[in-house]
């Protein structure tokens, strides 16, 4: 019995860091956009009509 709960926690331990690094990689991804997207706004910002 224990030796079938040590493996389910493993499985969920290797999903949740498998996870996680996911998770880091699309935030920095979209991080790295947002300061691209906003120095090309501040750049055009003489161009810009409200």
């Amino acid at each position: 019995m224990n030796e079938k709960a040590y493996h389910s926690m493993n499985y969920v331990g290797a999903w949740n860091i498998a996870l996680g690094i996911t998770i880091l990689v699309i935030g920095a991804g979209v991080g790295i956009m947002n300061i691209i997207h906003g120095a090309r706004l501040l750049s055009n910002k003489k161009t810009l009509l409200f």
